[in-house]
């Protein structure tokens, strides 16, 4: 049975939900409840009136609006966006949900013209940190674009997307490990971008971690891993679990929706999220929301409040919640978002 790896992870005390896959609603017995832990800018249920702790988004993405784009900001063609992305409107998003900062992704709707997302965190210095996309032109100009990107634009992450590599080509090419060598020389962290299946990616992971043991690695979406329903779900997600053994790996418990069988508030999931803080701890798994496309599936606050919703069903100590929900994100960023 695939859900037979979920078993033995589950925190001691607490029953694996017997979950059926006939159809994409799944029906669940509930775990055993612990006290619900709220989750806020200012009281982290850690026993005080108020903390320090702050929420942090690990990951979400803004672009210009129409008129920007015409403007001054143009969309690389064919990636024009449906959706509003404007800083503007996550701000208001964000105040909201309660959430005090975020990691700010490049989006692929601008490619490599950074210059949208570079105006946003000169204006809110104090709001955002910068992930650029890694550019991996065959001719090598895109090291020297990444490290500009660091150096002049103060970006703090790099993302690679395997989609952008040329035909046959790997990660793991002349292009990718120079990058990758440059991110550690420079204390970045490369985000990973596995949306055709991390199956497909994970030894290229492997092998650059085992090389570049200094570069902090951040695994988007859970690699993208939904709850297993086979044999071969299964292994890539026990595979992902074994990235824990490089002590750089962190993995981001972000775009719950796309990695949800069931809907709102995805607590399929709470056996994946046990096992994954089982094996990392959660000081290194990070919440995001994925801004904007989490705002027609739940809207933002939803995307948040539904990590507490698949915590309290594992459940998790409301010092785990913490690290996930902000802490975890500002050590790797070096707690950026205290100024």
């Amino acid at each position: 049975m695939a859900l037979r790896l979920l078993k033995p992870l589950i925190t001691s005390g607490s029953a694996l939900p017997q979950y059926s896959y006939s159809s994409r609603t799944v029906v669940a017995v509930p775990f055993p409840r612990k006290p619900r832990i709220q989750v806020s800018s200012t009281t982290m249920a850690t026993g005080s009136s108020a903390s320090s702790v702050k929420i942090i988004d690990s990951h979400l993405h803004v672009w210009a609006s129409p008129q920007e784009a015409a403007e001054r900001h143009p969309y690389f063609p064919g990636q024009e966006p449906t959706l509003n992305g404007h800083v503007d409107f996550l701000l208001e998003r964000m105040e909201e949900a309660g959430v005090d900062g975020a990691l700010i992704v490049q989006p692929i709707n601008h490619m490599f013209d950074h210059s949208l997302v570079t105006s946003v965190l000169k204006k809110y210095p104090s709001k955002f940190v910068g992930c650029c996309l890694a550019n991996p032109a065959e001719d090598g100009s895109g090291v020297k674009q990444f490290e500009q990107l660091v150096i002049q634009d103060g970006y703090r992450a790099v993302r690679f997307n395997p989609a952008l590599w040329a035909s046959g080509q790997k990660m793991t090419n002349d292009v990718g490990k120079a990058i990758f060598s440059k991110a550690g020389e420079l204390a970045v962290p490369v985000g990973f971008m596995c949306m055709k299946g991390l199956n497909l990616y994970i030894s290229e992971i492997q092998e650059l971690c085992t090389e570049f043991p200094s570069t902090v690695v951040l695994l988007d979406h859970l690699g993208f891993c939904k709850p297993p329903i086979n044999d071969e779900e299964s292994l890539t997600f026990s595979e992902m679990l074994k990235l824990s053994k490089f002590p750089q790996v962190y993995i981001k418990f972000s775009a719950l929706f796309r990695l949800s069988r069931v809907s709102f508030p995805y607590q399929d999931l709470a056996p994946l999220l046990s096992q994954v803080v089982s094996t990392f701890g959660a000081n290194r798994v990070m919440w995001g929301s994925d801004f904007p496309y989490v705002v027609p599936e739940c809207g933002y606050r939803g995307g948040k409040e539904a990590v507490t919703s698949v915590a309290n069903q594992v459940p998790l100590s409301a010092s785990d919640l913490e690290w996930i929900m902000g802490k975890t994100v500002m050590q790797v960023f070096k707690s950026h978002w205290l100024a």
